[in-house]
C-alpha cells in the first residue's frame, strides 16, 4: 500500500512555507491504518522488542497499537510535569522554540530492549530528547520506527550513526 496516498498534505500551516504531513487521514481509514502498523511491526519484529516508548502526542497514537501487535508494553513520554511520579527530564529544541519531555523514572529497567516510535521524524529533536530520556535509565535502544520521515530536514542525520532508523513514507 502506497501511504502517500492516505496522508494529507496542507499547504502553508503552521506558517507561510510549511506543508504539514496530516496523518489524520490514514488515521480515520481503519484498513490502512492496521497496513501501516502491520507493516511497522513486520519491520521491526526481529528486534525482540521488550518496551515502546513513544512522545506525546501522536507518538500515543502510533505507539500504543504497535504495541498492542507486538504485545509489549508501552512506555508514554510527557511534557514536563503531566506525569505524577518521579521523572527524568530532557529539554530540546522545536522548530519554533524549546521544550522539556518527561519519562516516569521506574518506566524501564536497566537492560530492556526499547523501541521509540512517533509519527514523524523531522529535525530530530524530539526524538533525540526521547533517546536522552531512554538512555538514562539505562535501556537498550534497538531502533526507532516513524510513518513518515521529512528527510529534507536531516533528522536522521542528527540521530546516533548506529541507531536503526524505520519508515514507511519519505518526503
Amino acid at each position: 500500500m502506497d501511504f502517500k496516498d492516505k496522508i494529507r498534505v496542507i499547504s502553508d500551516f503552521p506558517q507561510p512555507g510549511v506543508r504539514f504531513k496530516d496523518i489524520t487521514t490514514l488515521l480515520k481509514d481503519g484498513p490502512a491504518f492496521r497496513a501501516a502498523i502491520d507493516q511497522m511491526a513486520e519491520k521491526i519484529e526481529d528486534k525482540q522488542v521488550d518496551l515502546i516508548v513513544g512522545p506525546e502526542a501522536r507518538g500515543f497514537v502510533v505507539g500504543t497499537p504497535l504495541a498492542y501487535a507486538l504485545g509489549v508494553g508501552f512506555i508514554p513520554v510527557r511534557k514536563t510535569g503531566k506525569l505524577p511520579a518521579e521523572t527524568v527530564e530532557a529539554g530540546y529544541n522545536l522548530e519554533y522554540g524549546k521544550d522539556r519531555l518527561a519519562i516516569h523514572r521506574d518506566a524501564i529497567q536497566p537492560g530492556q530492549r526499547v523501541l521509540i516510535v512517533d509519527d514523524l521524524l523531522a529535525t530530530g529533536g524530539t526524538i533525540q530528547a526521547t533517546l536522552n530520556l531512554v538512555n538514562q535509565l539505562q535501556a537498550d535502544v534497538v531502533g526507532a520506527a516513524f510513518i513518515i520521515e521529512l528527510t529534507y530536514l536531516q533528522g536522521r542525520e542528527k540521530l546516533p550513526a548506529d541507531l536503526d532508523v524505520f519508515t514507511l513514507v519519505q518526503y
